[in-house]
């Protein structure tokens, strides 16, 4: 409410007026005044008071008309009416009180009670506007609330999306708007590893389906968790193969010495992993094929169920690589040999003739990262 409070005085007799309007302003209130039913909806509308004190008995319109069209006007504002009226009849004053009248004074008009009645109402006008405007705050709260609510919730549905093919950290890079949008189709260098169990297949045959689970559960997770360490990009999960990519979505500076590390760190957690199946009678061990090349990559698949895929020779190469890969072994293609230069101790295992490669393929056989 404005400070002083405006107040609208609503009477046809001018000496009523004057009295009203000179008390009233001596309390420190700013008045404004009308001499008829119509004039004072119009100066209702016109100034917006804080407080109306309106006679019953006015011309055009009476006092009782004006409170019903102002009270039934959802325009208008809260604003508290005092009706004033000459006559004690019941009647008048119910009329009033129907029309939405909020209390009375009767003329003579005592000064102490004016005072008391117009403070009266506006406190409650002041305890009104309070709530009105709590009410607008928590209601744009709600609304700024419910807005980050569904967005965090796309956030979180879209983190989870992600993570299903990157690293956490990868993730949650995409959706902070740091990396461009991952399912859009793109053609980018990438570093490919293809990695499978060696002797999986007569394992399968042979084991109960539970003790397959518990071979490939174990299995994931030690090779997850190298996926995640060297933040790479897990493109699928084929049963006991698993297709991994460095340089996207992220560029990263180092993508060739990224793959090498962590494949060297799964074949090292692979052999821990063999001793432990070989005391329950199972033979395993890991092959892996890296390349590296152009590849197309983006979303594969069909509204509700898609995938993030790579395609292109690369991928190709890297998958006959690890085909070929003896138990234990990190086959390499010669441009991965080329990037990795000092980085590993390698030695070549002559040209393989993959399938769907016309020409030989030179291979180089990773033993161990120096130093």
């Amino acid at each position: 409410m404005r400070s002083p409070a405006r107040i609208l005085v609503a009477d046809d007799t001018p000496a009523n007026v004057r009295m009203l309007e000179t008390r009233l302003r001596h309390e420190g209130y700013d008045v404004v005044v009308a001499r008829d039913g119509e004039e004072a909806l119009a100066t209702a509308h016109a100034t917006h008071p804080d407080l109306i004190l309106l006679d019953i008995m006015m011309p055009k319109l009476d006092g009782i008309e004006v409170c019903r069209r102002l009270k039934s006007d959802r325009d208008f504002p809260f604003t508290p009416i005092i009706m004033v009226t000459a006559m004690s009849d019941t009647k008048d004053l119910v009329a009033g009180f129907e029309a939405g009248g909020d209390d009375y004074l009767t003329k003579p008009v005592d000064h102490q009670a004016l005072v008391a009645r117009v403070r009266s109402m506006l406190r409650i006008k002041t305890l009104h506007d309070i709530v009105q405007a709590q009410t607008r705050e928590l209601a744009r709260w709600n609304a700024t609330l419910e807005e980050r609510v569904t967005s965090q919730l796309a956030e979180l549905e879209r983190v989870g999306r992600l993570k299903r093919f990157f690293s956490p950290q990868v993730a949650e890079l995409i959706v902070r708007g740091g990396a461009d949008d991952p399912l859009a189709s793109h053609r980018r260098e990438v570093t490919v590893v293809f990695l499978d169990l060696r002797g999986f297949t007569a394992f399968a045959e042979t084991a109960e389906p539970e003790e397959v689970m518990n071979v490939l559960r174990d299995y994931h997770t030690r090779m997850g968790e190298q996926v995640l360490a060297y933040e790479g990009t897990l493109e699928r999960f084929t049963g006991d193969g698993m297709m991994i990519f460095f340089n996207d979505p992220v560029i990263v500076p180092n993508p060739v010495e990224r793959a090498l590390r962590m494949t060297v760190a799964m074949r090292d957690a692979m052999e821990d992993l063999a001793a432990q199946w070989r005391r329950l009678g199972f033979e395993l061990h890991v092959g892996v094929g890296i390349a590296q090349g152009y590849a197309t990559i983006g979303a594969i698949g069909f509204e509700g169920r898609l995938d993030y895929g790579a395609i292109g020779s690369v991928t190709n190469l890297a998958s006959r690589l690890c085909a070929e890969a003896a138990p234990g072994q990190i086959l390499i293609s010669q441009r991965v040999y080329a990037e990795a230069g000092a980085l590993i101790d390698a030695e070549p295992v002559g040209e393989l003739h993959l399938k769907g490669f016309q020409r030989a393929i030179p291979a180089f056989s990773v033993r161990r990262l120096k130093g």
